[in-house]
């Protein structure tokens, strides 16, 4: 699969995604920055992504958890999501995200 994700410095890369595995894996083996401090557990909103509109009803519904973690993000828009909970699938090939640009 391949995902697009814009960088800190709006840069934009085609990168691979291996079906199941997170949004957030994804962007670090490919080598770009996200902080991602609590590793993908849904607890720290430093993978912090603005998913482009175009893909939001493509992705499941934020969890309670994924909300109330968001909450503590700075410059949450509505396409706010977090990386590590958006779980790669064939239907999400082509996603297009942008990393937050507060976590330089």
């Amino acid at each position: 699969m391949e995902i697009n994700v814009i960088d800190q410095a709006g840069m934009a890369h085609t990168i691979g995604a291996e079906p199941g595995a997170s949004l957030m894996l994804a962007i670090r083996e490919a080598g770009l920055f996200i902080k991602a401090e609590c590793g993908g557990c849904c607890l720290c909103a430093t993978c912090h992504v603005y998913v482009a509109d175009d893909w939001q009803g493509r992705l499941p519904a934020k969890s309670e958890e994924e909300d109330m973690t968001l909450s503590e993000a700075c410059e949450i828009l509505d396409r706010s999501r977090l990386a590590c909970q958006i779980e790669m699938t064939p239907a999400l090939n082509g996603l297009i995200a942008t990393i937050a640009p507060h976590f330089l």
